[in-house]
C-alpha cells in the first residue's frame, strides 16, 4: 500500500462523439496482445465519463488517500502505485488527431468528480498523463482548466 500522490486525468484517445463502454476499456487494456489488446492485467482507469457524463467505475477503491494493491490500475508507467486514474470518452478529432472534445455533460462530471476528488484529497496532486508522459492525452491543458474552476494547487 503507498500514499495516493496523483490523480490523473486521460482521454480514450477516440474520435469525438463515440461513445466508449466500461467493456470496450477492459476488451482494449486486458486482451491478449495476439487478439489487439494490451495484455495487461488490470485497465487503466479507476473510473470512465461517458459521452453523457455518466460515471463508471472500472475498478473499486475504497476512496481513502492510500492505494492498495488491488487498486492499482494501469494508466502511467512509474505512476500506478501512487496514482487514481480516471478517462473521458473522446480526445481526438474526426481524423484522430488531438482535440478537447468534452462534451458539456462531461465536462460537467469532471468539474463535479475533480472538485468533490479535490475536497475530500486536497494533498493530491492533480494532472494530465502528458504531465508525466510524452502524449497528448488528455488532449486539454488540466492544470489551466484547474484554474478556471478554481483548484489551485501548489507546485
Amino acid at each position: 500500500m503507498a500514499q495516493l500522490k496523483y490523480l490523473v486525468i486521460h482521454c480514450t484517445a477516440t474520435p469525438e462523439g463515440r461513445d466508449v463502454t466500461p467493456d470496450d476499456i477492459r476488451r482494449w487494456h486486458t486482451s491478449p496482445v495476439s487478439a489487439g489488446g494490451r495484455g495487461w492485467k488490470q485497465v487503466g482507469y479507476t473510473d470512465l465519463i461517458r459521452l453523457d457524463g455518466t460515471v463508471e467505475r472500472l475498478v473499486n477503491n475504497n476512496e481513502d488517500a492510500n492505494v492498495d494493491p488491488w487498486e492499482i490500475t494501469n494508466g502511467a508507467k512509474g505512476y500506478n502505485a501512487i496514482s487514481r486514474h480516471i478517462v473521458y470518452a473522446g480526445g481526438c478529432d474526426k481524423s484522430n488527431k488531438p482535440k478537447d472534445t468534452r462534451t458539456a455533460a462531461q465536462e460537467k462530471a469532471l468539474v463535479a468528480y475533480v472538485k468533490d476528488f479535490h475536497r475530500r484529497h486536497p494533498s493530491v496532486r492533480i494532472i494530465g498523463h502528458n504531465e508525466i508522459a510524452a502524449k497528448a492525452c488528455p488532449s486539454f491543458d488540466v492544470q489551466k482548466w484547474l484554474k478556471s474552476i478554481g483548484i489551485n494547487q501548489a507546485a
